[in-house]
């Protein structure tokens, strides 16, 4: 008589024990995985600079000569002055702005000293001693972010607004986003930059400028000739109200029709007077506001800090030849044991 097998309770829990050991060695795998390449890595790095520490007695003396050798160097080379200037442009004339710079430093790779010359009005001497220019954004505060991004979002579409946040907007601003800028002038001499500042004072005033200027100061002058005009009918309007109810306090009955837009009858006044007041404040403030914008932007630019009357000596590690000789000469040490060790490789290679 055959007798049937139990089946066995514990099934589920084999295949999940069978499911957490296929896991952990794909764990164990992966682990393994970034440790070789780690390992690799370290490997490699050893063997580039075991030369260095296997030949420590040629290497040495080398890197000591050079390292003597770049500070004579640097110490020897005429010294580079910098000197910053921060301006405001009006009217979009920084676009000029940033094209005159590019077109600058072409200028002075090519060696148009004269062009140079005739531009900053400077002698051909002061000229030939730029050695570049820079334009960065800025000096810029995160109040003055929040302020532009706050801006931003009232100028675009309000379908848009809640796309964007702040730190996609602070990422996707280029150099002329900003309103305030910095020039960077660099060259041998160091008592030249302020003779610089009227080559950028023409930069400003371009025909581009220019015609945006003229345009804003016809719009304004437009506006203030309607408000003006609104402030004379309402200044009108003010006195025959008063004139009326002057005449009602003194004969109780009268019916006076100022135009056929606003007519003033003693049962009721249209025309209030706290409303009169109200509009002939709005209109005021509505020139005041005119004034002050013609007053903020009425030059092409505003000169925040001017260049200094002295530079300051330019320091950069692209200078500092007492750290670039030596590294640039252990470079040609590692290089040339590498490209040793692939030569032999390949000579010995069957």
């Amino acid at each position: 008589m055959s007798e049937k097998l139990p089946e066995n309770p514990n099934t589920e829990e084999v295949d999940l024990g069978q499911l957490f050991n296929a896991i952990g060695k794909l764990f164990e795998k992966l682990f393994r995985f970034i440790g070789g390449i780690f390992k690799g890595f370290f490997s490699a790095l050893i063997y580039i600079i075991k030369p260095l520490v296997v030949h420590f007695k040629i290497v040495a003396p080398i890197f000591v000569l050079m390292v003597v050798l770049g500070y004579f160097y640097e110490n020897l080379k005429e010294p580079v002055y910098y000197s910053d200037m921060v301006v405001k442009p009006h009217f979009d004339s920084k676009y000029q702005l940033s094209n005159n710079i590019d077109y600058f430093n072409s200028l002075i790779g090519s060696g148009n000293i004269s062009e140079l010359s005739d531009i900053f009005e400077i002698d051909t001497t002061n000229a030939a001693n730029l050695i570049g220019f820079g334009l960065e954004t800025g000096p810029e505060t995160q109040n003055d972010l929040f302020v532009e991004f706050d801006e931003y979002r009232k100028s675009v579409d309000t379908s848009l607004v809640d796309e964007l946040s702040y730190p996609e907007f602070i990422k996707n601003r280029d150099l002329l986003s900003s309103k305030i800028f910095t020039i960077k002038a660099k060259a041998l001499k160091r008592d030249i930059f302020p003779q610089l500042q009227e080559g950028f004072r023409k930069t400003f005033e371009n025909e581009f400028s220019k015609f945006q200027k003229s345009k804003r100061d016809t719009m304004a002058y437009i506006q203030r000739q309607a408000l003006m005009k609104d402030l004379s009918r309402l200044d009108s309007i003010q006195k025959t109200y008063l004139e009326v109810l002057k005449n009602e306090s003194e004969k109780n009955k009268l019916s006076l029709a100022l135009d056929a837009a606003m007519p003033l009858q003693q049962e009721k006044t249209a025309t209030k007077e706290y409303d009169l007041f109200k509009d002939e404040q709005r209109i005021r403030r509505a020139l005041s506001e005119l004034d002050v914008e013609i007053a903020v932007e009425n030059t092409y630019f505003e000169v925040l800090s001017g260049f200094d009357k002295i530079g300051s000596k330019y320091k950069s590690i692209r200078n500092r030849y007492s750290l670039l000789f030596p590294v640039f000469t252990l470079g040609l040490i590692i290089i040339s044991f590498l490209l040793i060790k692939v030569f032999i490789f390949i000579k010995n290679y069957e």
